[in-house]
């Protein structure tokens, strides 16, 4: 087993995270997003399963370790967040059932057992074939807004904050699907505005700082609007 982070910010973002689950495995860095254009990921936590010879077996899909349980500090700022929407008349979308719905989280784990257990032999093993299926084409627009994605990752390095913007945006509109491409710019944005440990989680604009926002969306705004099942789907 081997866990990427997704982080733009660079490995100190991260490592408290890391640091804090004592994993035993490696724990690696993806600074610019080669997980989304190698093997497709659009959002986290993904799981792509490969094989001892380097074979896709599973292309990306949702997967969880167990059941959907938030950290403390993150119930805490969910609680937070809860109680300036209530105060200021803005809707606030639950979000334990619109995150909770779709995937399976109990079984996945155990299905992972199964394909180490079984190999090829697994009922939740997939065929070249079936993996080339489940995978998704790309079309021109989805190319496009990958183009933008990397021009805005290397605008926000090098200091032409505006110019990552307007990247951002742009991949947003061409693949509003795709979940990383939008939470990478919200929580870059939202550290900004508050560098502490939660900064980055706080993805959209604060209680009168709507005007400020840069961006059309926010990680509250975007979720609300989906039914349970459709940001996580289910994949088993």
């Amino acid at each position: 087993m081997v866990t990427v982070s997704l982080e733009l910010s660079g490995p100190d973002a991260s490592r408290p995270f890391i640091e804090a689950a004592s994993p035993e495995h490696p724990s690696l860095l993806d600074a610019t997003h080669q997980m989304d254009a190698l093997f497709g990921v659009v959002n986290i936590p993904n799981v792509v399963w490969i094989d001892e010879q380097g074979v896709i077996v599973r292309p990306a899909e949702p997967g969880w370790p167990g059941p959907l349980a938030y950290p403390e500090s993150m119930v805490k700022m969910m609680i937070e967040r809860a109680q300036q929407a209530a105060e200021s008349g803005r809707p606030m979308p639950d979000l334990q059932r619109l995150l909770g719905g779709g995937q399976d989280r109990d079984s996945y784990p155990d299905a992972i057992r199964d394909w180490a257990r079984s190999g090829a032999e697994s009922r939740y093993a997939m065929t070249p074939d079936e993996v080339i299926a489940a995978s998704q084409p790309r079309s021109q627009d989805e190319s496009q807004g990958a183009a933008h994605f990397e021009l805005a990752n290397h605008f926000w390095r090098t200091g032409r904050r505006d110019a990552a913007i307007e990247h951002f945006k742009a991949c947003h509109r061409l693949q509003p699907d795709n979940w990383t491409y939008k939470r990478q710019a919200w929580s870059l944005v939202g550290n900004e505005r508050d560098p502490g440990e939660m900064g980055r989680f706080s993805q959209g604009p604060q209680p009168g700082e709507e005007a400020d926002w840069p961006f059309e969306g926010s990680f509250d705004a975007d979720v609300g609007k989906l039914e349970p099942g459709e940001y996580y789907p289910k994949t088993l």
